[in-house]
């Protein structure tokens, strides 16, 4: 398709999950012309694409939900206190209707480049068949965890059954009543598929590499009062959530492991234990930070799955012992230690038992062949990276984002990136992202693009772009503060150990989101510091209606 001088859109957002879906309304009720494309046929992202059995948020339902209208808050009721699979997509669902949003937004279409013009400061982007629109801004909302990874099994390809991943899981279902089933992975989806699966499989075989914390969610329903009582305290919760170190409304602790009795450690423990969810990685203000008081609470995780699981060998093969709690993603879970007890499932420890080969009708591990029906890989994604680099983004000078990002990931606070002009990341790496409720950091974002947007507008400037300089203190900064946090003392995604040949870097903020939020905030009164910004070649107001827009694939 030829384009004609001038730009399609203001803005073209890449992804209509969450962050997709506000920025679209963010920046059309600011007077923007917008619009997203999405892969999927509907909204939601991760919400859409992950339909495995046992799909929840491990982020409480009072708080995960957007905050930018009081009127949504209140118009939505959540059943449980944590949300299945199901009733996010249905939230999700409801917010596209309240908004209108899908009127700007093209679905079943995936975009596969995006290339920057200096000449004209615009990005032209690229989706299946070829077809193009011009815009002046690009906006990554293509989320932390799409990137799905599988692994390389010699012999994959040879297998007769079905293989599925929990992170693009069948709308339809996956028949598993009476068949033998393997898990591949025990990480957060294998960790909540598990039990369900086993409730309906002839046989579950669970190959795990390496044992994840769990801790018990504790769901069930939200009682009328509970709701009634969560709506009437939105508006101080939310300003206490966005003030907090992890985006949430809950009580830290200021009290240290190592300075109480080992009985009130113990009572404090059973007592978050008892109340379940993340709560119990704030039993004490040291748990993420010391390793003394961070063993006080491993070694308590450890005790409870040897009291749950039956067979000791088996407790413990899922007791993790080789790094600390909370450096790796903890998990919530129902009912999975149990579901070890069950005599239709079996635990196959890959550090002494690999996988030699998948056959074409099981798997070989260690001299066993086990033999199947379904493969489900639980095994995770490419994060904060991946889904950006598997496009083919080009800055200045034709620059692959891959090969500035070849030793990791450089931005300037997890929002932009130097030779990007005019390119925004929404949770981008550096950021606090995957370590914030996640609605809340998305918002936080959309939220300061915006103003920066307008902040250009108004000034009739069209150009900004991260300096070197600004990039390199903030990635500098990003790496002294997690020098300070446990998370460099475990080999997981948080770092990129999860994916061959990924450089092992901090890839999250993991400074706290209420700290990020006012670094943002003092960028944002200092003018924009660490940006240039300028009048590029095109035109200065980026509101001005400009040639005919050109959908790219079909319109949603």
């Amino acid at each position: 398709m030829t384009l004609t001088e001038g730009i399609d859109y203001d803005i073209v957002v890449i992804g209509a999950g969450f962050a997709g879906m506000y920025a679209v309304h963010a920046f059309r009720s600011r007077g923007y012309r917008v619009h997203a494309y999405e892969a999927g046929s509907d909204v939601g992202g991760t919400w859409y694409w992950n339909r495995y059995p046992g799909a929840r948020c491990d982020v409480e339902s009072r708080s995960y939900s957007y905050s930018f209208d009081p009127e949504l808050l209140q118009d939505w009721t959540w059943s449980g206190r944590y949300p299945s699979q199901p009733e996010i997509l249905d939230y999700a669902r409801h917010v596209a209707d309240r908004y209108d949003l899908r009127r700007d937004i093209t679905f079943d279409t995936r975009v596969r480049s995006a290339w920057f013009d200096d000449r004209t400061t615009t990005w032209t982007i690229t989706a299946d068949g070829g077809d193009q629109v011009r815009a002046r801004y690009c906006v990554t909302a293509v989320g932390c965890l799409s990137a799905t990874q599988v692994p390389r099994l010699p012999g994959l390809e040879r297998f007769r059954g079905e293989v599925h991943h929990t992170g693009n899981w069948p709308h339809e279902g996956v028949g598993l009543a009476g068949r033998r089933v393997a898990v591949i992975g025990t990480g957060s989806s294998g960790i909540q598929a598990i039990p369900e699966i086993a409730k309906q499989a002839a046989h579950l075989t669970v190959f795990q590499r390496t044992p994840n914390f769990t801790l018990p969610a504790r769901n069930r329903p939200m009682t009328p009062l509970e709701q009634e009582e969560v709506k009437a305290g939105y508006t101080e919760s939310r300003a206490r959530a966005r003030r907090s170190p992890a985006g949430v409304d809950q009580p830290y602790p200021t009290i240290s492991a190592k300075d109480v009795s080992e009985a009130e450690r113990l009572r404090v423990f059973e007592s978050k234990w008892a109340e379940g969810g993340t709560r119990f990685m704030a039993s004490f203000r040291d748990i993420g930070t010391d390793l003394e008081a961070n063993a006080f609470a491993s070694e308590f995780v450890r005790a409870k799955i040897a009291e749950v699981v039956d067979d000791p060998a088996v407790a413990e093969r899922l007791s993790p012992r080789d790094y600390p709690i909370g450096a790796k993603r903890i998990c919530l879970d129902t009912d999975y230690l149990a579901t070890f007890n069950r005599p239709n499932v079996e635990l196959v420890d890959l550090r002494t038992d690999p996988i030699a080969a998948v056959t074409e009708s099981g798997v070989r591990a260690g001299d066993r062949d086990i033999p199947l029906d379904v493969i489900v890989m639980a095994t995770g994604y490419d994060a904060m990276t991946g889904a950006l680099l598997r496009m083919d983004i080009r800055g200045r000078d034709g620059l692959p984002l891959g090969a500035r990002w070849h030793d990791g990931p450089q931005t300037y606070l997890g929002l932009a990136t130097a030779g990007f002009p005019n390119l925004f990341l929404i949770t981008g790496p550096g950021s606090p992202s995957v370590l914030a409720m996640v609605i809340m950091a998305i918002e936080q974002h959309v939220d300061w693009i915006a103003d920066c947007l307008d902040h250009l507008r108004d000034r009739g400037l069209d150009r900004i772009e991260a300096t070197e300089q600004a990039e390199q203190d903030w990635g500098r900064h990003v790496n002294d503060v997690a020098a300070t946090r446990l998370y460099r003392h475990a080999n997981s995604w948080y770092v990129g150990a999860n994916i061959p040949g990924k450089p092992r870097v901090i890839l999250p903020y993991t400074g706290g989101f209420g700290t990020y939020s006012k670094r943002c905030d003092e960028v944002t009164r200092a003018g924009y510091a660490g940006f240039r910004l300028g009048p590029g070649d095109g035109p200065a107001e980026p509101g001005a209606q400009i040639g005919r827009p050109r959908h790219v694939g079909r319109q949603g």
